[in-house]
């Protein structure tokens, strides 16, 4: 077993002593305000992007915010290739501000558009509600590709944990319904399963995504509705077929619940014929893309993904 990153391990212990709450502890309203105070706290100065433009656009429940970064050096009216980025959260919290300098830093380092979505978290939205805003988005995203300015041709998706299951569910309704072609998925530390696997319980406690915390996004976000746990839009692992997906960048931590997930994604991906670039951080804990600040190890794992993806949206 790999020692852990020193300023993960700092960043663990000042949570530890900061007498807060755990996120599991509050209602989601509180969850969610507690998480952008410490996301926020724990990043670095916001990158330059070329512009930011926020939209109200028409989501499955209503009218969802999506936000749309432009790399710095680009101009106005290039065509640029487009990621879409669904934020994770458990599908209880996270928002754009908290995945703002991450999108930041995704833009620059693929030399793409970045649209990030607040989809509907839970339990106000049950699944498969995050799914449906995801897809909503998609959708938007081609049909104004010519006002964005993007080629919706070179289209990718991207996401970290529940973030990472979205981007895999959508990848597969996009092969289903033969539209859009997307070129790329990026799933960093994705959640594609309900399960108790080995290193959930290896990882179970004191590594800031607990057992108790997952159990508590779950129950938000699944709420009684017991068949969901068999549907591949909740478990992408499940999907009846990985064939003819798009090649994918797939990110796993040691530190992290959700590591053997990432493992199996991979596997499933590759037995179906699909090309995947795997990275693997022993010493990285769940959640460490978005504390670029406080672990700064995040920017360059970001980047580094970002140039995988910009060689499939050439």
């Amino acid at each position: 077993m790999s020692e852990l990153n020193p300023q993960a391990r700092q960043v663990l212990d000042l949570m530890a002593a900061s007498g807060a709450p755990t996120l599991d502890q509050l209602p989601p309203a509180d969850a969610r305000a507690l998480a952008q105070q410490a996301f926020l706290s724990m990043q670095g100065p916001k990158p330059e992007v070329a512009s930011v433009t926020d939209f109200q656009i028409e989501g499955a429940g209503g009218a969802m915010p999506v936000r749309v970064y432009r790399p710095h050096g680009s101009t106005a009216d290039e065509i640029l290739p487009v990621c879409l980025y669904f934020h994770g959260g458990g599908f209880v919290i996270g928002d754009i501000p908290i995945y703002d300098n991450l999108c930041r830093i995704l833009a620059n380092a693929a030399r793409c558009a970045v649209v990030l979505v607040e989809y509907r978290l839970a339990p106000d939205a049950r699944f498969p509600g995050a799914v449906d805003d995801c897809w909503a988005t998609t959708q938007w995203v081609v049909a104004q590709a010519g006002a964005l300015k993007v080629d919706a041709q070179r289209m990718a998706v991207a996401g970290d944990s529940a973030g990472g299951n979205l981007a895999a569910v959508v990848a597969l309704m996009a092969r289903d319904a033969g539209t859009p072609k997307l070129r790329y998925q990026l799933l960093i530390y994705p959640v594609v399963q309900i399960a108790e696997t080995e290193s959930a319980k290896r990882n179970a406690d004191g590594y800031f995504l607990t057992a108790k915390l997952m159990q508590y996004f779950v129950g938000h976000y699944v709420g009684d509705n017991a068949a969901a746990l068999q549907d591949w839009r909740l478990a992408p692992l499940l999907a009846a077929s990985h064939k003819e997906l798009p090649p994918a960048s797939i990110l796993v931590c040691g530190f992290d619940p959700l590591h053997d997930d990432g493992v199996a994604y991979a596997e499933k991906l590759r037995s179906a014929g699909v090309a995947v670039k795997f990275t693997a951080l022993p010493d990285q804990i769940h959640g460490f893309v978005s504390m670029d600040g406080a672990i700064p190890a995040a920017t360059p794992a970001i980047e580094a993904l970002a140039r995988e993806m910009a060689e499939a949206l050439k």
